[in-house]
């Protein structure tokens, strides 16, 4: 059965590689993650990802910390590029072929980010992650996988969560929160849900890129997505 999906744009936190644990990487949980791109990589998807650095460093209350919000970002886009390589390694252990793309220039270890070239590489089947953000402080990387699935002309951005969608409420707390299946852009923003940050969210809107919010932790769940199968909630 052909995908649903020529080409997506996969965004993760960071938090959601910890895993059960308070800080760092889980192995098994990045391996699984591998394993789920994989699946949909042999469909013929093509694959970007941008992943944020939470479990690494979170822009703290420059109060708390007396470190500037500015250089705080730059602190976080650097945790982003410590996870796209632990990504990055788990993927070619899984024999997938990868680029890591900086915003921010370090050849060592990652390519500039050079928009005609991270489209070549998904024409050529290759796993383009992401690194650094914008390159900008006082933007999420919520932020930097809208504007990126936006000039990869992604079909969608797949938004992997630890909840199965988006709820009336937050159902971590609301045990009567309810699931939407599919929300318009307008009652997100209405409603006061927090799908993504609104800079992210608008520009979705605003070029008519669908979002769908599923909980990414769930083996097999990525495949099931891409294939068309109702996983998650779906904004348009």
């Amino acid at each position: 059965m052909l995908p649903k999906y020529k080409r997506v744009l996969l965004k993760l936190s960071g938090e959601s590689l910890m895993g059960d644990k308070n800080f760092g990487f889980d192995t098994d949980v990045i391996s699984q993650y591998a394993k789920d791109v994989k699946a949909i990589s042999e469909l013929g998807v093509q694959v970007a990802i941008v992943i944020g650095g939470g479990n690494i460093y979170r822009g703290m209350n420059e109060a708390d910390t007396g470190i500037e919000r500015a250089h705080g970002d730059y602190m976080g886009m650097l945790a982003t590029v410590i996870n796209g390589m632990a990504l990055q390694a788990s993927l070619e252990k899984e024999g997938l072929y990868t680029r890591l793309l900086s915003a921010i220039k370090m050849e060592q270890i990652a390519e500039p980010y050079i928009r005609r070239r991270a489209i070549r590489h998904l024409e050529k089947g290759r796993i383009v992650i992401f690194g650094a953000g914008t390159g900008n402080p006082y933007f999420t990387t919520d932020t930097a996988g809208s504007l990126r699935a936006i000039e990869i002309n992604a079909d969608v951005i797949l938004k992997g969560t630890r909840v199965d969608g988006i709820y009336t409420a937050d159902p971590e707390k609301d045990p009567a929160a309810k699931k939407y299946d599919v929300i318009s852009f307008q009652d997100c923003i209405s409603q006061q849900l927090k799908v993504m940050d609104m800079t992210a969210f608008t520009l979705c809107m605003e070029n008519k890129l669908p979002i769908i919010v599923f909980d990414m932790n769930q083996p097999d769940n990525l495949r099931r997505v891409v294939s068309g199968e109702k996983v998650g909630t779906l904004v348009k």
